[in-house]
C-alpha cells in the first residue's frame, strides 16, 4: 500500500534529528568513492596501464554516479527511501567485490562504472530522507552533521586506501569497501521508513516543475560547477603529489587532510549556519577553494598540498552544505527530483574535469590543472553567492 502525509501532520510533529544510521551512509558511500583517487598510480602500475587510463576509470565512476540519479530518485519515490537504499548498498557491494578481481583497465572502469551507479542512491537518499522529515529551521545542521560520516570516509580512504595498495594491494580496499556495503545494507533495517510522500505523482511532473524553475536550475549549474572545481581538485591530488616524488601513503596522508577539515568544520558551519546568512558560507567556502587550488598550482609538495587539501574541505562543508541545503529548499513540491539533479549535476561535472584532466595529468602537467580549477572557482563562488543572496525562499519553508 502507498502511503502518503498524515492529515494535520504539522512541521513540529517532525523529529529535530535524521536517524544516526544515516550517518554510516554517507561514510561507506564516500569511503569508496574516494578509496580510488590514492590508488590511481599504483594501480596503473600494477595493471602496466597509462595512468590517464586509470583516471577514465574514476571518470567512470563519477560519471555513473551522476546518470543513475534520477533513476533512483524515481525508484525511491514508488518503494521508499530505505528500501531503496538497502537495495542499491547491495548491488554496490557486488560490483565493488567484482571490482576486486580483474585484471584490465577496461574491466576495472565498467565494474567502478557500475559500483558508483548503485552507490549514487546513498547520500541523495539520506538527504531526501532529512528533507522529508526534519524542519527547515533544523535541516542545514542535520545535513552538515551528515557530512560528518563523509568526512570520515575521506579521511580514512585517503589515508589508508594509498597505503594499503603501497604495502598490499589496492584490490584489499576494494574487497574492504564491499564487505562494509553489505553489512551496512543489513544494519539500516532498524531506520523507520518515512512516508511515501511523492509515491502517486506522475513521473513527468516534478521533471516539469524543475524545468519552470529558474532558481532550481541555477542551483543544479551550481552544483556542476563546483563538481568540476572541487571533486575534480581532490580526484587529482593524490596523484599531483605523487608526481614530486612521494610515496602513495604519504600522497594519501596529505589528502587525509581534507577529511579532517571537513570533520573538524562540519559542527562548526552547523553553528554558523543559524547565525549568519547562508550566503555567507558559500562566499567563504568559494574564497577557500580558490585559494586551495591557486597554492597546488604553485606546488604539488607535500608541505604545501596538505594546506591546500584542507582548504579543500573547508570548501566543502561550507560551500557544498550550503548548496544541498539549498537544493533541498527550492521547489519542495519536487523536492526528490531536485535533489538527484543536484548530485547528478555535481559528478557528472566532476566526470567531465577527470576526463579533461585525464591528458594533461598523464604528462605531469598538474599545474595548469590547477591553476585553471582556481580561475573557475571564482565565478563559481560569485554567482552562488549573489544567487543565494537574492532568492527568496518558498512559502512554507522557515529559516534563513
Amino acid at each position: 500500500m502507498r502511503r502518503t502525509r498524515r492529515r494535520g501532520q504539522a512541521p513540529g510533529d517532525r523529529p529535530e534529528r535524521a536517524p544516526r544510521q544515516l550517518l554510516l551512509v554517507t561514510f561507506v558511500s564516500t569511503l569508496d568513492r574516494f578509496a580510488m583517487a590514492p590508488m590511481l598510480v599504483a594501480m596503473a602500475r600494477d595493471l602496466g596501464t597509462p595512468l590517464s587510463a586509470m583516471v577514465h576509470a574514476a571518470s567512470a565512476y563519477f560519471l555513473a554516479y551522476g546518470l543513475t540519479q534520477p533513476l533512483w530518485g524515481m525508484i525511491a519515490d514508488r518503494f521508499g527511501l530505505v528500501r531503496t537504499m538497502r537495495t542499491a548498498l547491495v548491488l554496490a557491494a557486488t560490483a565493488t567485490a567484482v571490482a576486486a578481481t580483474l585484471g584490465s583497465a577496461p574491466g576495472l572502469a565498467i565494474a567502478r562504472g557500475l559500483a558508483g551507479a548503485c552507490f549514487s542512491a546513498a547520500i541523495p537518499a539520506c538527504l531526501v530522507y532529512v528533507g522529508d522529515t526534519v524542519p527547515a529551521p533544523r535541516r542545514q545542521p542535520q545535513i552538515t552533521n551528515l557530512m560528518t560520516g563523509a568526512a570520515l570516509g575521506t579521511a580514512l580512504a585517503s589515508a589508508g586506501a594509498g597505503a594499503l595498495a603501497q604495502y598490499t594491494s589496492w584490490r584489499l580496499v576494494f574487497a574492504i569497501t564491499g564487505a562494509a556495503a553489505l553489512l551496512l545494507a543489513a544494519s539500516l533495517g532498524r531506520v523507520p521508513e518515512p512516508p511515501l510522500l511523492r509515491a502517486n505523482a506522475s513521473v513527468l511532473a516534478p521533471v516539469a516543475a524543475v524545468a519552470r524553475s529558474r532558481p532550481t536550475l541555477m542551483v543544479l549549474g551550481l552544483a556542476f560547477v563546483e563538481g568540476m572545481v572541487v571533486l575534480g581538485a581532490l580526484t587529482l591530488l593524490p596523484a599531483a603529489v605523487e608526481a614530486t616524488g612521494a610515496s602513495g601513503s604519504v600522497a594519501g596522508a596529505v589528502t587525509a587532510a581534507y577529511g579532517i577539515a571537513v570533520l573538524g568544520g562540519a559542527r562548526l558551519a552547523g553553528k554558523a549556519a543559524q547565525r549568519v546568512h547562508t550566503s555567507r558560507l558559500i562566499a567563504f567556502g568559494a574564497v577557500s577553494a580558490t585559494a586551495a587550488c591557486a597554492l597546488t598550482a604553485l606546488s604539488r609538495a607535500p608541505e604545501l598540498a596538505l594546506p591546500a587539501a584542507a582548504l579543500l574541505g573547508l570548501a566543502w562543508v561550507s560551500m557544498h552544505s550550503s548548496l544541498q541545503t539549498w537544493a533541498t529548499e527550492v521547489l519542495p513540491c519536487a523536492r526528490a527530483t531536485v535533489i538527484a539533479g543536484f548530485a547528478m549535476a555535481l559528478f557528472l561535472g566532476s566526470a567531465l574535469a577527470a576526463v579533461l584532466a585525464g591528458g594533461y595529468a598523464e604528462a605531469g602537467r598538474y599545474a595548469e590543472i590547477f591553476a585553471m580549477a582556481a580561475a573557475l572557482a571564482v565565478p563559481l563562488g560569485l554567482a552562488a553567492t549573489v544567487g543565494r543572496t537574492r532568492w527568496t525562499r518558498p512559502e512554507g519553508e522557515h529559516g534563513r
